[in-house]
């Protein structure tokens, strides 16, 4: 795989590690988790608990290996070897004055999390690592090209720009089904998943209705949700949560669902080529979540504490995304098109207007940001990727 800048990953994971005596990394597999500790902390001794041979190595007598290491160490899959996390908490207790001892990498995001609150709780910071980012990748790639093939490092980098990597998705879905999953001890019926994961692009962008699912797959809302909670924890699948808040218009309370990565939508889609996407419905709900997933993912390295919902009204109002920390509300409003009509600004200001907010913001696909009106302001792609969020929405 090529080297590909993580800049602000590697900066927040030494920040933490100044800060933390063990750091967790989590990230779907093929995000770039191994090759972000191999290259950027070169001073750690790795082992991947995934290869026989280095397993061994901890096994044959756990305490010995872990208290006769001579540097930090970092633990790729972490969760396949459950006993190692007491005795971390052994040992950092131990070394309690020291920081940066190790780094936890694992895909499955409720397995690490519950074997760390059992024995490393107070002891870790997290890092959730993302595909590339539009910010990481557009320095190599356009943003059609990025937007298209998604930001998995293999199958955005390789292959031509204007096609998606078909067989890249088709290898990537199956091992997750028939090897990932299995391998973590989590049972489901391989076809009803793959079949449940394929519906979910009809509610990309969307309210979640479970019951809508269930029914249409002839099975419980108690699977769905149990389906829907393993595609979000090995980070396919993201959910949204709906604003509450003490409106005067009644406020629609499902959350929203995106595919976390817009290359594996578009798999999924059928969306194969930079005119599929051109001509394709679903344009405007992938260009929607390309944009919250980026916002998001950043705004936990540059600008924390914020929390994201969506919003919207009985009467079919909304906005996309609202980033909230205290009192303060960022209503962001994402179009996919080239210009943008006086209704499509008419609506954010209704509701902005609603929430009680003087700014607000639209992205779009055009070249040049402007004000659109008083207390709107409209930001191209290009400035979102090119300037930081705290400039663009005064965070």
């Amino acid at each position: 795989m090529e080297l590909v800048d993580r800049r602000m990953f590697i900066n927040r994971a030494r920040e933490l590690l100044k800060s933390f005596p063990v750091l967790v990394l989590l990230g779907p597999r093929q995000c770039g988790k191994t090759t972000l500790v191999k290259q950027s902390f070169p001073g750690f001794e790795y082992l991947d608990l995934e290869r026989p041979s280095d397993y061994q190595k901890i096994d044959l007598d756990p305490e010995l290996y872990i208290t006769s290491r001579t540097k930090p160490c970092a633990f790729d899959e972490a969760q396949r070897y459950p006993a190692l996390f007491p005795l971390l908490r052994s040992v950092v207790d131990q070394r309690r004055a020291t920081n940066g001892q190790f780094i936890l990498l694992g895909s499955a995001s409720y397995q690490l999390r519950e074997m760390i609150n059992e024995s490393l709780s107070g002891r870790v910071a997290f890092i959730d690592l993302s595909p590339l980012l539009l910010k990481e990748s557009t320095p190599r790639k356009s943003i059609e090209t990025r937007w298209l093939k998604g930001g998995f490092p293999d199958a955005l980098l390789t292959g031509p720009d204007e096609a998606l990597n078909f067989d890249w998705f088709d290898f990537y879905s199956r091992t997750h089904i028939e090897q990932d999953l299995p391998a973590l001890g989590i049972d489901i019926d391989p076809i009803l998943y793959r079949r449940l994961w394929m519906m979910c692009v009809h509610f990309h962008g969307a309210a979640l209705n479970m019951n809508k699912m269930a029914e249409a797959l002839g099975i419980s809302p108690h699977t769905v949700s149990r389906y829907l909670h393993i595609l979000e924890h090995t980070f396919i699948l993201r959910r949204l949560p709906a604003y509450h808040a003490n409106l005067k218009k009644r406020l629609v309370k499902s959350p929203k669902l995106y595919f976390r990565d817009s290359g594996l939508f578009h798999y999924f889609s059928g969306i194969h080529s930079q005119e599929d996407l051109l001509t394709s419905p679903e344009r405007g709900p992938s260009f929607e979540g390309l944009v919250v997933e980026e916002i998001l993912q950043r705004s936990t390295l540059e600008s924390r504490g914020w929390q994201a919902y969506h919003i919207r009204t009985s009467d079919q109002k909304e906005i996309d995304l609202l980033l909230v920390k205290g009192n303060r509300v960022i209503p962001i409003e994402i179009k996919s098109k080239l210009t943008l009509s006086r209704e499509d600004k008419e609506k954010v200001l209704k509701v902005a207007a609603l929430l009680g907010v003087q700014q607000s913001y639209i992205i779009y696909t055009g070249k040049e940001g402007f004000p659109a009106d008083k207390g709107l302001e409209v930001i191209s792609i290009s400035d979102l990727i090119n300037n930081d969020l705290s400039t663009l929405f005064q965070l």
